[in-house]
C-alpha cells in the first residue's frame, strides 16, 4: 500500500454521516410505468426513435444521442410505451421523456445476463469507445459527461495516467463503496479495457481511507494486476474534483481553463469503470446503477441496485418512508446535489443518492454582512476569491467575473459551508457562471 496523500489547496471535512456505509446492496422491484428522461448527460439530450405503441425490450436503444457531447438512452424495461411528453427533471425544469408501460422482464437477446467474470478483452481501442459510445456510458459521479468523449485522444497527447476516481467525498454518499465491496473483480477489468482505450500502461485508483474495506480488498486484486495501482487518500473534501484528484494521486496542476488530458491524465469514476465491464465484456448498456438512499432521520439507510426511471418516492418508500420532520429531498449529497421539486421525480444515470434531510438541517440561516474573514478564499480548492466572485455576480459585474476565472469554480460548495456570515456564495457565483458562459458563447 502507498503512502496517503492529499491534494495542497483548499478543502474543508465536513462531517462524514456515511450511514449506509459497508451495507449490502438492495434490489427495487420493478415499476409498473416508468419515465425515462432523455436529457441524462451533461450535453444535448437524445432524441426519441420510438413512439407510441411501440413495444420495446429491456437493452434497446429508445434514444439516440445525435450531437458530439450527448449519450444513447435505452430502455431498462419491457413493455410498450404510452406517450412521449415533458416531465419535470431534477432541477425543476420540464423535458422530454418516455413513458414505458412495464410487462414483464424482456431482455435483448445480445446482453449477457450471466454472472460470469469476462476477463479477455477481445476489442480493440476503436471497437471499445464506440461500444461505450453505444451504450450511453457517461461519468456517474454526478457530472454525467460522456464517458466515450473523454476517451477520444488527440494524436499530439498521450496519456500517462488513467485515474479512477473511486473517492467518493461527498458526505452521507457510499454508493461506490457498495459497488467496490460487490464488484471489485469487474472493476479491475473495467480499468483495464479503459486503460487499452487511452493507449496506457499505468493506472491508479484513488480511495480515501475511510474506506479501509475497500482498500484491503482492491490491494488483493492489484495484484494480479501490476500496472494498476490502488492509492490511499486523506479523507478531505472536495477530492473526488478531478483536477484535486490528479494533484493529490500525480502531483500535477491542471492549468486555468485547461481539461486533465493537458497534464496527461484521463479521469473516469468507479461507477462509470464497472458499466464499461458490462458494456465491452457483456454487451449490457447503461440501464441501471447503485443510488444511496440515506438522512439523519431515514429508519433504514441503504444502497439500492435501480433501475432508471423509477420514482424517487420508491426509493424512499423502501427505507421506511418520509420522516415526519423531512423539509428537503435532494438529488446527491449536501454539498453540491439539488433539492428535487417532487418525490415523483424518476431516477436517472447522474442519480448518485437520494438524501432526506431535516427541517433543523435545510433551513437557511439570515444572510449577514461580510465580515472579509477570507475564510472561503482559504477553502477554495481552486484557488478563487469566492467572496468577490459571489460580490461581482451580484452586482452584474461579468467582465470582472470572467478576469477573476469565475468558469473555474467547481461549485463544490466549501466556501459556503465555511463562510460564517451564512451568505449563499454559490447561488450568486453560480449565475455569475451562467452568464458569463452565455457572454463567451455569443462573443465566438
Amino acid at each position: 500500500m502507498n503512502a496517503v496523500k492529499t491534494f495542497s489547496r483548499g478543502g474543508v471535512h465536513p462531517e462524514e454521516n456515511k450511514f449506509s456505509s459497508r451495507k449490502s446492496i438492495r434490489e427495487i422491484p420493478l415499476p409498473l410505468q416508468a419515465i425515462i428522461p432523455l436529457g441524462q448527460n451533461l450535453g444535448a439530450p437524445a432524441k426519441p426513435i420510438v413512439k407510441k405503441g411501440d413495444i420495446v425490450k429491456v437493452g434497446q436503444l429508445i434514444g439516440q444521442g445525435e450531437a458530439f457531447i450527448s449519450s444513447n438512452i435505452h430502455s431498462p424495461y419491457s413493455g410498450f410505451v404510452t406517450k412521449i411528453d415533458d416531465v419535470l427533471d431534477a432541477s425543476g425544469y420540464r423535458r422530454p421523456a418516455i413513458f414505458i408501460q412495464v410487462d414483464g422482464d424482456v431482455w435483448e437477446e445480445t446482453i449477457d445476463r450471466s454472472e460470469t467474470l469476462e476477463t479477455e478483452i477481445k476489442l480493440n481501442r476503436k471497437a471499445i469507445i464506440d461500444r461505450i459510445k453505444s451504450s450511453g456510458i457517461v461519468g456517474l459521479g454526478g457530472a454525467t459527461f460522456p464517458t466515450h468523449v473523454k476517451l477520444i485522444i488527440p494524436e499530439e497527447k498521450k496519456v500517462e495516467a488513467l485515474l479512477i476516481n473511486a473517492v467518493e467525498c461527498e458526505p452521507y454518499l457510499t454508493c461506490d463503496e457498495a459497488l467496490m465491496l460487490s464488484k471489485g473483480e469487474e472493476i479491475f477489468v473495467g480499468i483495464k479495457i479503459l486503460m487499452k482505450a487511452v493507449d496506457t500502461q499505468r493506472a491508479v485508483i484513488g480511495i480515501e481511507r475511510n474506506k479501509p474495506e475497500v482498500i484491503e480488498y482492491f490491494d488483493t486484486i492489484a495484484k494480479k494486476y501490476p500496472e494498476i495501482e490502488v492509492q490511499p487518500l486523506k479523507v478531505k473534501y472536495p477530492q473526488g474534483g478531478e483536477k484535486q484528484l490528479i494533484k493529490a494521486v500525480v502531483n500535477k496542476e491542471v492549468p486555468s481553463g485547461k481539461l486533465p488530458l493537458e497534464v496527461g491524465c484521463v479521469v473516469i469514476n468507479v461507477g462509470s469503470a464497472f458499466a464499461v465491464y458490462e458494456a465491452v465484456q457483456k454487451n449490457k448498456p447503461l440501464i441501471d446503477r447503485i443510488v444511496t438512499v440515506t438522512g439523519k432521520s431515514i429508519a433504514e439507510p441503504s444502497n439500492f441496485k435501480v433501475r432508471f426511471g423509477v420514482p424517487t418516492q420508491t426509493l424512499i418508500e423502501a427505507v421506511g418512508g418520509l420522516p415526519h420532520d423531512s423539509a428537503k429531498i435532494i438529488s446527491g449529497g449536501p454539498m453540491m446535489g439539488k433539492a428535487i421539486a417532487s418525490p415523483e421525480i424518476p431516477i436517472v444515470k447522474g442519480s448518485s443518492g437520494v438524501l432526506v434531510m431535516k427541517e433543523t438541517e435545510s433551513h437557511r440561516k439570515t444572510e449577514q454582512n461580510c465580515i472579509r474573514c477570507a475564510k472561503c478564499t482559504v477553502v477554495c480548492p481552486m484557488g478563487l476569491e469566492p467572496y468577490l466572485l459571489s460580490k461581482v455576480s451580484k452586482l452584474e459585474k461579468y467582465d470582472m467575473a470572467e478576469t477573476e476565472n469565475i468558469l473555474d469554480c467547481m461549485e463544490c460548495g466549501s466556501c459556503v459551508y465555511t463562510c460564517p456570515a451564512k451568505i449563499p456564495l454559490l447561488d450568486y457565483i453560480r449565475t455569475g457562471k451562467f452568464k458569463v458562459s452565455q457572454i463567451i458563447r455569443s462573443r465566438n
